[in-house]
């Protein structure tokens, strides 16, 4: 199959068309093993925060007007358009990329659970568990919605009247919150697939794996 595609669902059983059951569990371990990939990979976390870190520089950018019209800056009627769209051009994209990624999420669990219930192998299916990618995910998006909770409240409470504007409270608790739900997405994401585990794989390790 293509690498850029997910695996299709599988065949009804009247178009199957498996040899045998070896032939069967080979493509089923396939599929599975691309959507585990697809679903937990480090690549994937590492896109979300990179998304993140766009949508953080078009905030900044979409801030920088407002900062400088409250310190009396003229190039604000010059700049600020230019910044406020270059923002625009940051921000939107990579909050719709997320979305769609969360969306996508969705389909790639129905398609693992299609293609587990194609058949059943024990010793196999226990390494869709991935008990160290799950806690990878858990572990690193506490520490990005923490330090995103820190920088909210950091912003809103370090702010004082006629050193902070408006703006630069905006522009911080807006970096925060950005960080905050990074972070709830990702531990979500961790949570969702152990509760996924615990109801098709089951509580504990599979009879014959090792």
């Amino acid at each position: 199959m293509p690498r850029s595609s997910l695996p299709p669902f599988p065949p009804p059983p009247y178009l199957r068309t498996w040899p045998d059951r070896a032939a069967l569990l080979a493509d089923r371990a396939r599929a599975l093993e691309e959507l585990r990939r697809r679903s937990l990979g480090v690549h994937r976390v590492l896109l979300l925060w990179l998304l993140a870190l766009t949508a953080i520089i078009g905030w900044s950018l979409l801030m920088l007007p407002f900062q400088q019209l409250a310190e009396e800056d003229p190039t604000a009627f010059l700049l600020g358009p230019v910044f406020g769209l270059l923002g625009l051009a940051a921000f939107v994209p990579s909050v719709v990329a997320v979305a769609l990624a969360v969306h996508r999420d969705g389909h790639l669990r129905r398609l693992l659970d299609a293609w587990l219930a194609l058949d059943s192998h024990p010793s196999w299916d226990a390494r869709l568990r991935s008990p160290g990618l799950s806690l990878f995910w858990l572990l690193s998006s506490l520490a990005v919605g923490a330090t995103g909770l820190w920088a909210s409240l950091a912003s809103a409470a370090g702010a004082r009247p006629g050193r902070s504007t408006y703006a630069d409270v905006a522009l911080g608790m807006g970096i925060g919150m950005i960080l905050w739900l990074t972070g709830l997405i990702g531990a979500t994401k961790a949570v969702r697939h152990y509760r996924w585990a615990l109801r098709v794989l089951g509580p504990g390790p599979l009879p014959g794996h090792r």
